[in-house]
């Protein structure tokens, strides 16, 4: 254990249900659950800790509001009103285990320069400039966050601004497609160049701090309202594409801040709120041990161990501990199992604590402290109540991740092309690049999904007659920023564009449509979407095809009984599933948007429906109509949204994308994680979600069920066909291991930490080879998935590697797969390290087009 380890959040796999602190008598010796009271300087801060905790009089408790505390190290069963009613937060003291002091940043691996810089920066500030880099400032210009300057040091400040998919709220840059469509993409080349694009223009308009990408939410809530910022539902796709992302976005000097750390599943009570006169917490997400380190950690140990310069901590409570001031996951997991070199900022107001937030690991405060740090915080370092070196390592910590990436040469002004007022004078600064258009129009063309092509429907070859149907076909009624809104409606639910485009400027999104009636969407909504220049729209760009062949076009884009001409060679229905930031999905499926579809295809015996989809959406109520011929889970592609469909619809482009989450039949087949949890009963005062399906999200549901899905995790139709053959499982002879000494071939890793945790964790221990051919008429691509089955992990088997290979007809490539001693392994709640299965029975080795399309099969005993 490291010296700043302690119990597991919960002793078994399942999430930890709410309620009175754990019997110490059942837990292990304080000796070993809190190490650093052997030590004096330990003792003296637990003092500390304590005092501001419990009350006193010091600065620290002016920072700290009712019912915000930090975490304890004890207490007992109480705070229940006379009805049962749970009201107060001392009920949960103890469940998120109190892990003091914060970790101090070292210079780890390649961080070794930046550190002693700016350790050298620091030691000649005064406290107040300290302080000053800790949170956020009002600034004059459009970014989102504000870190303020010191002229006198050569220090410009920090411009922070939004999000992963692009840049938000300014003009003249390019709408990248969304996290989820990468995800579709199965693409780790993809993502890199869309990241490195991406951070180019970020870097343009003078945006230090690129406040993404987004690996929580992950999609344990089916209906999660942020789902589509994300990569994926799978930690390993996500992780695999976060890396490829950060090293991508960092490499060309902007700081990635991955975000929401830990357990954002879901936007409905993420933040505190009233109701009838009483205060609402944070819902708490409850995970279990286990299912923290093999599900949500495990994309951030990704992000980690690619360099992430910053980590976001996320609004939500984790185990009733609010995640911007839990000492478990920030310094716990975070700073020391990680060994994570960066600075962590909060998201957006989630300061919930002053002085307990700095002591548990929070190092910056956005878009500021709200009075609870500031002049507060500097009174609580000269009263000894936070040492000055806790200060001291806040900002070394954001120093040492600008001259990481080189900011302190060469980079222009903050914020310099992000006015505040775009309807006003200002300079232009065009942070497009020409040369990235192949990254767009491939990334758009790449996360499209084909589930269904009867018949051959697609591709289309020259029709005489298309009819286009559907809201999603046509450019949106505006795209004006700062002008007006557009609230068209057409009988259904439909929403406010300028809330849509402006997300966090304008608050969170009032109206929890399911659709976008108002035309096509190319982002879900809310501070991760993405500003456009411009769009290419699905009917524009069908149109210009049809002008090309010939072709007679007839459309109704509004009615949702349109007439429909008997003559049509083909139907087009293009429709979409919106989500966004807060507010959680109301369903998976609408009336409307069904009762359309069945329409046409009731009249048009070669009916194609494309959706533009911000996460899984239902089809069995229509899917198996004999006339819906095609199904085309087109994502949200950015700005070359209609020029990419248009592309897979006529056969220029082959499809390749795999769906990055599992299509249920039902809702009810996503289990007990379709919907968000709620104030309720005992805890209508403080919501809980626990998570007590453990490691079972997604596809590890469905197979542990036995449920059928419609469309599985990892499908994803192609025009053309590839055979798999030739497996070979090997285990690995080298000599070395990535921490320069022996490989390690025990149970447990030995080596010592380095970002992204213990050196040996990422030693290839087993190398999967298989050949794959394309056996059809069509040049396309194929991503070859593999799969490792455990005899020590819940789920029956769990991808562990893909890799996409693009083949001409007839063609053969070998595609290999390295699985490190992480891939291998399952969280031991009780050792708290990977422990790597060896003997018999061993591990077994699939490889496939799909999570259940498994075309190869092996095992190794290790």
């Amino acid at each position: 254990m490291s010296a700043y380890s302690s119990v597991p959040l919960s002793p078994h796999r399942g999430g930890q249900p709410p309620g009175p602190a754990p019997d110490p008598s059942k837990s292990p010796p304080k000796a070993h659950r809190f190490p650093f009271l052997h030590t004096k300087k330990g003792i003296i801060l637990t003092v500390v800790v304590v005092l501001i905790i419990i009350g006193g009089g010091l600065a620290g408790l002016a920072a700290l509001p009712k019912h915000h505390n930090g975490e304890q190290s004890g207490g007992g069963s109480g705070g229940g009103g006379s009805s049962g009613q749970i009201t107060s937060d001392s009920y949960f003291y103890g469940q998120s285990p109190a892990i003091y002091p914060s970790p101090e940043s070292t210079g780890l691996g390649t961080w070794a320069d930046a550190y002693t810089r700016a350790k050298v920066l620091v030691g000649r500030m005064t406290l107040d400039e300290k302080i000053s880099l800790t949170s956020g400032t009002g600034a004059n210009n459009g970014c989102v966050g504000f870190l303020g300057a010191i002229p006198r040091l050569n220090f410009s400040g920090l411009c922070l601004h939004d999000a992963g998919n692009g840049l938000r709220a300014t003009d003249f840059v390019s709408a990248w497609p969304s996290g989820l469509h990468v995800g579709a993409s199965w693409n780790k080349e993809l993502a890199a160049k869309r990241a490195a694009g991406m951070g180019g223009e970020f870097k343009t308009k003078g945006v230090n701090v690129l406040l993404g990408p987004v690996v929580g939410p992950l999609g344990r809530v089916v209906v999660g309202g942020r789902m589509w910022e994300g990569f994926s539902i799978d930690p390993y796709l996500t992780g695999a594409l976060a890396y490829e992302t950060i090293v991508a976005a960092q490499s060309v000097g902007v700081i990635t801040s991955t975000k929401h750390y830990i357990g954002n599943e879901q936007e409905s009570y993420r933040n505190p709120t009233s109701s009838g006169g009483d205060n609402i917490e944070s819902v708490s997400s409850n995970i279990g041990d286990q299912a923290l380190h093999e599900l949500y950690l495990w994309p951030f140990q990704d992000a980690v161990h690619a360099g992430s310069a910053c980590i976001m901590c996320s609004y939500n409570r984790v185990n009733n501990s609010y995640g911007c001031q839990n000492s478990k996951t920030l310094n716990g997991l975070l700073k020391t199992e990680l060994g994570f070199q960066g600075f962590v900022v909060s998201d957006w107001s989630a300061l919930h604590g002053g002085a307990a937030a700095a002591l548990a690991g929070l190092d910056m405060a956005m878009p500021g402290s709200a009075g609870l740090w500031g002049a507060n915080l500097t009174q609580a370092v000269n009263n000894g109540t936070v040492p000055e070196s806790r200060i001291d390592d806040m900002v070394i910590r954001t120093i040492s991740s600008y001259y990481q990436m080189g900011q302190d040469k060469d980079f222009p002004t903050p914020g310099v092309g992000m006015p505040s007022d775009l309807t006003k004078p200002h300079q232009i600064v065009d942070a497009r690049n020409s040369s990235l258009k192949s990254v767009l129009f491939d990334g758009a063309v790449e996360g499209h999904v084909l589930l269904k092509n009867e018949n051959n429907a697609l591709p289309l070859k020259a029709p005489r007659l298309v009819s286009v149907f559907g809201y999603s076909a046509k450019a949106p009624d505006q795209n004006n920023i700062g002008g007006g809104s557009s609230s068209w409606t057409y009988g259904v639910e439909s929403f406010d564009y300028n809330e849509f485009s402006s997300g966090f400027v304008a608050g969170e999104i009032s109206n929890h449509t399911a659709i976008a009636i108002n035309g096509t969407i190319i982002s879900g909504g809310g501070s991760g979407a993405v500003s456009m220049s411009l769009i290419s729209t699905p009917f524009d760009a069908i149109a210009q095809q049809a002008y090309d062949d010939d072709t007679a076009l007839f459309w109704d884009l509004s009615n949702p009984t349109p007439n429909v001409d008997a003559a049509s060679d083909a139907c087009l229905v293009i429709v979409n599933a919106f989500a966004a930031e807060g507010f959680d999905r109301p369903n998976l499926h609408d009336d409307y948007t069904d009762g359309l579809i069945r329409h046409v295809a009731d009249a048009c015996n070669n009916t194609i429906v494309v959706f533009h989809n911000a996460g899984p959406r239902l089809v069995d109520t229509f899917i198996d109509h004999p006339n819906v011929t095609a199904l085309i889970f087109a994502h949200l592609p950015g700005q070359d949204s209609g020029r990419a469909l248009v592309s897979i619809l006529y056969g220029k482009s082959n499809p390749s994308g795999k769906l990055p989450y599992t299509v249920a039949r039902n809702e009810s087949d996503y289990g007990a994680v379709l919907d968000p949890s709620l104030p309720e009963g005992q805890f209508a005062l403080f919501p809980q979600s626990n998570f007590t399906e453990g490691t079972l999200v997604d596809y590890r549901h469905f197979d542990a069920r036995n449920i059928t899905p419609r469309f599985e995790f990892g499908f994803g139709l192609s025009y053309t066909t590839f055979n798999y053959s030739n497996l070979v499982v090997s285990k690995a002879n080298s000599s070395t291991s990535s921490s320069n000494t022996t490989l390690n071939t025990g149970e447990f890793p030995i080596g010592p930490i380095a970002e992204g945790g213990q050196a040996d964790l990422w030693d290839v221990l087993v190398t999967v080879l298989a050949d794959i051919t394309n056996t059809g008429d069509m040049g396309g691509a194929e991503v070859a998935q593999l799969y490792v089955g455990s005899p020590g992990a819940v789920a029956a088997r769990q991808l562990r590697g893909f890799e996409k290979v693009f083949l001409n007809a007839t063609r053969t490539e070998t595609v290999q797969f390295g699985l490190t001693r992480r891939d291998l392994s399952t969280w031991d709640v009780v050792a708290q390290k990977w422990r790597l299965p060896l003997g018999e029975p061993g591990l077994s080795i699939w490889v496939g087009a799909s999570s259940r399309d498994l075309r190869l099969q092996g095992r190794v005993v290790l």
